[in-house]
């Protein structure tokens, strides 16, 4: 085994070793030979039989070749992207000759499935991988913008949360307008990506997916599932329907977690005692959805549904793709709403206003005022959150009670923290300052109002369903999505559990008119929606 520190974390024993090397061929490499280099669209995993592989980070803009880590005899390589289908962004190059054993795409696919305990060496290994070569070469994707400003904030959340290493440069800092001047950057092409050599200007997620190769592209294969949306209803599915042997395929339209990715922390949820935050939960079910070997593809809009046949429904997609499949799981929830007051969207575009209070979304607010609107756990928790960081929290509830529709357990710390301020029975109703927020007018239900000094708000007052996508579905007046036992009294046939009046067409989560607006609630809906696909898929 190789002495070298490297991030190997997991290793195999030689039994599995040698299990695993069934799957694979042997060939011999030579020095000098790159097994695979940046920017390739794909590589195989290697196992390293007898020869010595650097695994390198390409030169960029700003900074020479890079050595990350050695690898040896005994050694294995690869990390995430061999689970997300993400372009390769380092290369692996023979420096003492020897044998190797390839093991294509397929086969590791084949010896994940059918060898448990590898499986779950490989996948942890490839998770610590991504976080250790993430810090170590995360100039292969370098990010450069304006802290405050939304689109540069939606950049750096969809990079976060789909773990991709990367680096970030405030365009105001001195390597921030160093690289913009090496890549002939203006301030109005903020914000700004450079991949594999590659400059994208006014870039965004959509963009950067597409040169990083995670937007769908069809491979051939039959897919059983579609799974719109992943949030913890859709992601659930995901892994249900991977493991229990469904070739299934996740899209989302931005992100990976939903609403409850924006949880700043959630501690009801069950067997996690000490809470979890909603980012973190997020990425522990990607990784577990891609050892079950889920296609997860984001950002992709879906637009619509092809129904004209009733055992293979399509899943329309905004490029004018369309993936054919068994059955559908819609998982896209809803969208936050919005107040109506003078000049939201200005500041909503200069990020002054915000729909989470992550750890990304809370930096720069230490000893800053900020304003939470919202009576319900998301508003609780982000107000929480906030003031852990150091910020002074105004939070603002229409209702007459901060604990009508907050849990106890939040209520009780809210009202001892000396950092929150409660205004019951309050609205905001004016926003003032010129690019930046410098305050707000709360005014109480008798008419009196307060200006209040704020640099920020967080905005959590419910939301409305995205349904508009789901063509041919029955739902009700608010454009949620009706199943099972809600179906319009004359339906045909007898319906599964969280079917819609099309066939084969599921709904769960907060999409689901009448279900229970809890991350918990969400993975069972999408879980148990799994049941009846199976059921619907009988018949086949």
């Amino acid at each position: 085994m190789n002495d070298d520190p490297a991030p190997r974390g997991p290793v195999l024993d030689d039994g599995q070793f040698r299990r695993l090397a069934a799957y694979g061929e042997e060939e011999h490499a030579v020095a000098g030979r790159d097994l695979y280099a940046s920017g390739d669209d794909s590589y195989d995993f290697f196992l390293l039989v007898g020869a010595t592989v650097d695994i390198v980070r390409d030169a960029t803009a700003i900074e020479p070749e890079r050595l990350i880590y050695q690898g040896g005899p005994g050694d294995f390589l690869g990390e995430l992207n061999l689970l997300t289908g993400q372009h390769v962004y380092l290369t692996a190059r023979v420096v003492s000759a020897g044998t190797v054993v390839r093991i294509g795409a397929a086969m590791l696919r084949r010896a994940l499935a059918e060898q448990v305990d590898i499986a779950d060496i490989l996948v942890e290994a490839f998770r610590e991988r991504r976080e250790v070569i993430g810090a170590a070469a995360g100039n292969a994707l370098q990010l450069v913008g304006r802290p405050d400003a939304a689109d540069t904030l939606d950049l750096r959340t969809y990079v976060t949360q789909m773990l991709l290493p990367h680096s970030w440069l405030d365009a105001a800092s001195d390597p921030g307008r160093s690289l913009m001047r090496l890549a002939g950057l203006g301030e109005d092409e903020l914000p700004a990506a450079m991949v594999n050599r590659t400059v994208l200007r006014r870039a965004t997620p959509r963009s950067v997916a597409e040169v990083l190769g995670l937007t769908y592209r069809a491979d051939g294969r039959p897919v059983d599932l579609v799974v719109v949306g992943a949030g913890p209803a859709g992601l659930a599915a995901a892994v249900y329907g991977a493991s229990e042997g469904l070739v299934t395929v996740l899209l989302d339209r931005t992100g990976l977690g939903g609403q409850a990715a924006k949880s700043a922390r959630i501690e009801n949820y069950l067997g996690f005692p000490h809470g979890i935050s909603g980012e973190n939960l997020t990425r522990l079910a990607m990784v577990q959805a891609l050892k079950f070997g889920v296609r997860i593809h984001s950002p992709c809009a879906v637009t619509g549904l092809d129904l004209s046949d009733d055992r293979r429904p399509a899943v329309l997609l905004e490029d004018g793709a369309r993936i054919q499949c068994r059955a559908v799981i819609a998982a896209t929830g809803a969208h936050y709403r919005r107040l109506d007051i003078p000049r939201w969207t200005n500041f909503e575009r200069t990020g002054c206003i915000r729909y989470a209070a992550t750890e990304l979304d809370a930096r720069g607010y230490e000893n800053q005022p900020v304003t939470v609107v919202g009576g319900a756990n998301s508003a609780g928790q982000a107000a929480l959150s906030l003031a852990a960081h150091g910020a002074t929290v105004n939070l603002i509830i229409r209702g007459a009670r901060i604990g009508s529709r907050m849990s106890s357990y939040l209520t009780d710390r809210i009202q001892a923290h000396p950092r929150i301020r409660v205004h019951t029975r309050s609205m905001v109703r004016e926003l003032a300052g010129d690019d930046t927020l410098t305050s707000i007018v709360a005014e109480r239900s008798g008419g009196r109002q307060d200006r209040l000094d704020c640099r920020a708000l967080f905005c959590f007052i419910g939301a409305d369903p995205v349904s508009g996508w789901l063509t041919g579905v029955a739902k009700d007046t608010d454009g949620f999505v009706l199943t099972d036992s809600r179906l319009p009294a004359g339906s045909p046939g007898k319906p599964l559990p969280f079917e819609t009046t099309a066939p084969r067409i599921f709904a769960v989560g907060d999409l689901r008119s009448g279900s229970t607006k809890r991350v918990a609630t969400a993975v069972g809906d999408g879980a148990s929606a799994v049941s009846s696909v199976h059921a619907a898929l009988a018949s086949d």
